[in-house]
């Protein structure tokens, strides 16, 4: 990974912002796109295979790919963060695509259920590696002042291809079979993003350094050291977890709505389309539900990503939890076609309204020195909740049946809403209350 692509650009080449880098910027959102495709291959098809091909009966065990994939890319978003901060951004992602390369392959020629948990742990890495990136390079390139637009635009690539692709293959299993057909997609997938992000992409952590060095933060428990110390050592990985997970208001609001966010996504992943089969639902109809989720969710980012940079973050967050609380509700209540499409857009748009706008509330409290991390650390929480969401839901719906396992996941989501509305203060700086802008702390957080 030598070239251009990689020599530290001086300072006075530097300027923050998306109009100054709209070429690379773009190209991240096109990788991005790539990464979303690679989840997207197995949302409709993968449970089906598991029921019809293999003959398991077991909702937990259906869901056990899930689980795997959760908790891997959980443990790898810390670690691929913390990396990065040394090692660069670019041989990160360049490295997820890599490991990505044989998931295909994987799925194609399994023989054994197992095969798809080893598929499964090696996508969590994959996810891991590169979706961390393009977030963590997007955000270094923009700077403080468009974070939300920034993160809607990420996220609108990465899940609007997973509700395309999710589409697809659904169609093109109903024209074909469950396997090998669809997976075919992957390998070109694949390919084309370890191809560009080789030749084509820039490493951006020069930015953040720069931004850094212009002490743009204003994380109102964590700025006070620098401002007053400019010396101040950088906060040990110990101090940005605890921070991030359970210390500081903002950040551990942020990172119990995300894991039950994709708690409740993991939940739908796994369970809805055994759901939706077991009220005689053919695949390619199951195909367009599981796609308007992920398709909603992503075409609405650009939209509500910017607008936390107008309105604030905290009512946002609250509210798309709460929405998507009614949508999980709705899915189970009314169980009719036409209702599943309406539930999935509420589940769309609530997740919309929370995604992008979760990851600019930990921009805008993290500072630029350790910001990676403890993005990473938010990003381990979240995604941990593939792996709760699927193994409850799988539990619940082997001890209760499929309908209680949406229940209780519906309850967890609007609870995770109201701890949102009660212990998170508002993050966005211009809107951020006065007494919490007036109780900074003297935590460290480098230069």
């Amino acid at each position: 990974m030598s070239g251009n692509a990689d020599v530290k650009r001086p300072a006075a080449e530097l300027r923050l912002g998306l109009r100054e880098n709209i070429g690379q910027f773009s190209l991240l959102v096109l990788i991005t796109a790539f990464v979303g495709s690679m989840v997207g291959l197995e949302r409709t098809v993968v449970p089906l295979i598991g029921e019809q091909e293999f003959g398991l009966a077991s909702k937990t065990a259906i869901v056990s790919f899930i689980i795997s994939f959760g908790i891997v890319k959980a443990i790898c978003n810390f670690f691929a963060a913390r990396i990065s901060e040394s090692w660069g951004r670019k041989r990160v992602l360049v490295l997820g695509w890599i490991i990505g390369l044989p998931v295909p392959f994987i799925i194609i020629y399994a023989n054994r259920w197992i095969w798809f948990d080893v598929a499964n742990i090696v996508l969590g890495i994959n996810q891991a590696l590169t979706w961390s990136m393009t977030v963590i390079m997007k955000v270094d390139l923009v700077g403080p002042k468009r974070r939300g637009l920034a993160l809607g635009l990420n996220e609108f690539a990465g899940y609007l291809a997973v509700g395309t692709m999710a589409y697809v293959t659904g169609e093109i299993a109903a024209a074909y079979s469950l396997r090998p057909e669809p997976f075919y997609l992957g390998i070109g997938i694949a390919a084309l993003g370890l191809v560009c992000s080789v030749l084509f992409v820039r490493e951006t952590i020069d930015y953040a350094r720069f931004e850094a060095r212009q002490h743009t933060s204003h994380a109102p428990a964590l700025t006070s050291a620098s401002s007053d110390n400019p010396g101040a050592r950088h906060p040990s990985v110990k101090e940005i977890f605890a921070l991030t997970s359970w210390k500081e208001r903002a950040l551990s609001s942020c990172s119990q709505a995300g894991l039950v966010n994709n708690l409740n996504d993991g939940m739908s992943w796994g369970i809805y389309p055994l759901f939706f089969s077991s009220h005689g639902l053919g695949v390619a109809a199951i195909g367009i539900i599981k796609a308007v989720y992920p398709a909603v969710w992503g075409l609405l980012q650009p939209i509500t990503g910017p607008l936390s940079d107008r309105l604030g973050r905290k009512w946002l967050i609250a509210g798309g939890m709460g929405v998507q609380a009614v949508g999980i509700w709705l899915t189970v209540l009314v169980p009719t076609y036409s209702w599943w499409i309406l539930a999935a857009v509420l589940q769309g748009l609530g997740t919309a309204m929370v995604y992008p706008v979760l990851l600019a509330a930990i921009s805008d409290v993290a500072h630029a020195g350790w910001r990676a991390t403890s993005m990473g650390v938010y990003r381990f929480w979240r995604d941990l909740g593939y792996a709760i969401g699927a193994l409850l839901a799988g539990l619940i719906a082997d001890l209760l049946g499929m309908a209680a396992a949406i229940h209780v996941v519906a309850a967890l989501t609007l609870l995770s809403g109201l701890i949102v509305a009660l212990r998170m203060y508002e993050t966005l700086p211009e809107r951020r209350p006065t007494e919490v802008r007036q109780s900074a702390h003297p935590i460290p957080h480098g230069s």
